[in-house]
């Protein structure tokens, strides 16, 4: 393996071990209103990024990069729906830890690469192989499992999976740099979240200002904390194949789902067991088939 691949190893596994334990760090902000949270976590992620690119000398090239947008109106509503999309699962997620349901945050991101397999087989008209079917078919069963037992669809397990895939599926068609990327990202939302701090505020229930000096680092740094991961994987998934990318990208719901049964003791019994074992059946086998495909090509690559 080569050194460059190795490295990228290192960065994408960083940024996926991060993402596994954030659900400490936001439980830390339990006592915050989670639509306090969100609109911090985008006002400072915003502060942070802007002031990473300009400290990089990339401020010129952040200039461009809106410029190329507005000419690319498809481009620019595509990225501005994509920072929508990704502050609702900010929202969700950060709710959802919050409102002790850390399992099914975990089921949400171990469906996600099901999803949007299903998504571009309904907009990019892709076929599905026969390990896809199996996998796709093995999820169901296992939501299936998981709804006739709850008595309720996992809805919040979906929305964490459906808007993380859509963010997905409509980065895929812009080309940018991972970080000034978020800082557009962040700087399209920045006015909603300021405008509601302000409401906040105004109203009497803003925490910030009253918080200890504790609660006042760990929101400051949130956007540090939303930034960070998504360089580093950026940063690793420039540097190695998909297909280990498909395998690491595992460890951040497998750290979720251990905090959530070991650490803060959430509810997951033998039917909890038998749905997500049809799921991770599912997980496997599609991963393996694509790890199979990927070794065939790379030979083939190579010459």
């Amino acid at each position: 393996m080569e050194n460059k691949e190795k490295a990228g190893i290192i960065w994408a596994a960083s940024a996926y071990l991060i993402w596994g334990v954030l659900p400490i760090y936001w439980k830390a902000l339990g006592h915050v209103p989670s639509g306090e949270v969100l609109a911090q976590r985008i006002f400072w992620a915003s502060i942070t990024t802007g002031v990473v690119v300009l400290l990089l000398g990339q401020g010129k090239q952040l200039a461009i990069d809106l410029k190329a947008l507005w000419k690319n109106k498809r481009a620019f509503w595509s990225l501005f729906g994509a920072s929508v999309i990704i502050s609702g699962n900010w929202f969700l997620f950060i709710w959802a830890v919050n409102n002790g349901h850390i399992v099914q945050t975990s089921l949400g991101y171990y469906i996600n690469p099901l999803l949007s397999i299903l998504l571009g087989i309904v907009f990019l008209k892709e076929r599905l192989s026969a390990p896809e079917k199996a996998a796709v078919g093995l999820a169901l069963i296992g939501v299936l499992i998981i709804t006739l037992s709850y008595g309720t669809f996992p809805w919040l397990a979906f929305g964490l999976a459906g808007t993380f895939a859509i963010y997905g599926f409509a980065k895929k068609t812009i080309h940018l740099d991972s970080l000034r990327g978020l800082t557009i990202e962040t700087a399209f939302i920045a006015p909603a979240a300021i405008i509601y701090l302000i409401w906040a505020e105004t109203s009497d229930r803003l925490v910030f200002f009253d918080a200890d000096t504790g609660t006042v680092v760990l929101i400051v740094l949130s956007g540090a904390a939303t930034a960070i991961p998504l360089v580093l994987f950026a940063k690793g998934a420039q540097s190695m194949p998909l297909y280990l990318l498909g395998f690491l990208q595992y460890i951040a719901p497998t750290m979720m789902l251990f905090l959530g049964v070991v650490v803060y003791d959430e509810a997951f019994g033998a039917i909890e067991l038998i749905a997500f074992s049809f799921i991770w059946a599912g997980l496997i086998l599609v991963t393996v088939s694509k790890f199979r495909m990927m070794k065939k090509m790379r030979p083939a690559q190579e010459k």
